[in-house]
Parts: structure tokens; C-alpha cells; sequence
């Protein structure tokens, strides 16, 4: 799971909760830059794919992708250091906290060998009504997978 055991400690904060959910990524020839490290852009690929393995692990069986009730409202990424092609990374996840209309993500990409963080994404989800095209509530169904799935209150 990531750590701070790197160089760049010093910078990355500590997580609140522990991450319970871990997804290895494969990093492709298309994801580099001219720079020779994974694109900026690249890791809110990675992410993306994180918070659906999260969300099918999460409600699975029950999870449909053209019926889904959240979205994502905000999203940001802090870096702190570079990712290269041949390094073994994976994204962990957590939910840190649910409101009533909206639940915020913490996500960590990190190289599996070292704990180094390289990237902190945190996301806002927003409960969204398909029909009506606005925001609603958090379901009860997705607030008790959550606590479910954390093991803790959320």
C-alpha cells in the first residue's frame, strides 16, 4: 500500500483512512510524453478506471453502468513525483466522507516496489438523477456499501 517511504515524504500527507482498495496499472507506450514519463493527463485515465473497480467491488452484480447514479462534480490531482514506464504502479481508493448529496474520494497512484506516492487525486461524486438531469441525495444503498465495504462509519 502506498507509504511515505520515499525521498518525497516529506511533501505527501499522511492518509486519513486506510485504503482498502487496490487496483495494479498497466502503464502503455501511449501513456509516456516527450519528457519520457507518464502524461499528466494520463493519471485521470488511471484513476477513472481505480473508482470503477472500486464502484463494481463496492455493489457488485448490482452495478449498472448505464443506470449509474453518481458523477464526478470535481476532481484534483497534487503530484509529487514523475512516473517512467518501467515502474510497477497501482492506485489504491477510498471513500473519505458522504454528505447528503455527494461523497468525496481520495486516491493514491504509487510504485508497488517502493510506496513512493506519486499522485493524490481527490474527487467529489455527486448523487445524480438520470430522468431529471439534476443532483439528488446519496442513495441509502450506496451509503450502506460504503460503510460496508470501509468497515467503518463514513
Amino acid at each position: 500500500m502506498a507509504t511515505n517511504s520515499s525521498n518525497n515524504s516529506h511533501k505527501v500527507p499522511e492518509p486519513e483512512f486506510r485504503f482498502r482498495h487496490t487496483l495494479p496499472i498497466q502503464i502503455r507506450f501511449n501513456d509516456m510524453d516527450m519528457l519520457g514519463h507518464v502524461n499528466n493527463t494520463t493519471y485521470l485515465k488511471f484513476f477513472d478506471l481505480a473508482k470503477c473497480r472500486y464502484f463494481e467491488d463496492l455493489l457488485p452484480g448490482s452495478l449498472d453502468w448505464k443506470e449509474i447514479n453518481v458523477v464526478v462534480a470535481n476532481i484534483n490531482c497534487d503530484f509529487y513525483a514523475p512516473t517512467f514506464f518501467n515502474e510497477s504502479v497501482a492506485v489504491c481508493t477510498t471513500v473519505t466522507g458522504v454528505g447528503d448529496k455527494s461523497f468525496r474520494m481520495e486516491q493514491r497512484l504509487y510504485d508497488t516496489e517502493t510506496g513512493q506516492v506519486k499522485c493524490i487525486c481527490r474527487t467529489v461524486m455527486v448523487g445524480y438523477d438520470l430522468e431529471k438531469g439534476c443532483s439528488m441525495a446519496i442513495t441509502k444503498e450506496w451509503r450502506e456499501a460504503i460503510e460496508r465495504y470501509e468497515g467503518r462509519p463514513v
